[in-house]
């Protein structure tokens, strides 16, 4: 996900007037990347304990658990996202003095707001996904949700229309939207107690190549 928001970022340095554009899209990403650094621990927790419980023959408390961290994680991003509308006008001062940067930045805040709030979801269903082995589904998702809509959409919207850089950030928020919802969705309709089957399944086969390996050392 940081990729595609650095990726959409040099997009905007091809805007017509492309240095106050970049300098907004920047300032409202250096506190979007904070975010999503704060909320890629939850994403962990997430992964680690949902594949903990799964190993433990427990769906009922891995199904809780993801319960619980999404509870906790849309709770926290509520708070951020507050902070940033309050303090819309006041964020990109702490790293410009340029009006003209500063009112663009402050135009942004609003879908930072948004970004903000989305990733006390998205991360932490991709760390249940994790967790739950599903790694080659959210590499898929991820890709066509960010790159094969997500970045077009952006493109679309900032070069095809007039709202310019908001268009960007439009994009972004719709691939990371679709996304998850996918990922909602997939979580939904998981059947717990089978992913507990798959995951002795794979502990059991884990466990016969370490046998293979250390057989053939000795």
């Amino acid at each position: 996900m940081i990729w595609y928001n650095q990726g959409l970022a040099l997009v905007s340095g091809l805007l017509p007037n492309p240095t106050i554009s970049l300098d907004a899209i920047t300032i409202c990403m250096n506190y979007l990347n904070w975010d999503i650094n704060a909320k890629l621990g939850l994403s962990a927790a997430a992964s680690v304990r949902v594949s903990n419980e799964l190993g433990a023959a427990h769906p009922r408390v891995a199904k809780f658990s993801v319960f619980v961290v999404n509870a906790n994680s849309i709770f926290i991003s509520a708070v951020f996202s507050a902070i940033v509308l309050i303090f819309r006008a006041d964020l990109s001062k702490l790293f410009t003095s340029d009006s003209e940067v500063v009112q663009a930045a402050s135009d942004l805040t609003p879908l930072l707001a948004i970004s903000v709030f989305l990733n006390g979801i998205q991360p932490i269903f991709s760390g249940v996904a994790i967790g739950s082995g599903w790694q080659a589904i959210v590499a898929y998702v991820n890709l066509a949700c960010y790159y094969i809509i997500g970045l077009p959409i952006a493109y679309v919207l900032c070069f095809k229309t007039n709202i310019g850089v908001v268009g960007i950030w439009w994009g972004m928020i719709t691939g990371v939207v679709l996304q998850t919802i996918t990922l909602i969705i997939l979580t939904a309709r998981t059947n717990w107690n089978a992913e507990v089957e798959k995951a002795a399944d794979r502990l059991k086969k884990s466990s016969s190549e370490e046998t293979i390996d250390l057989m053939a050392v000795t």
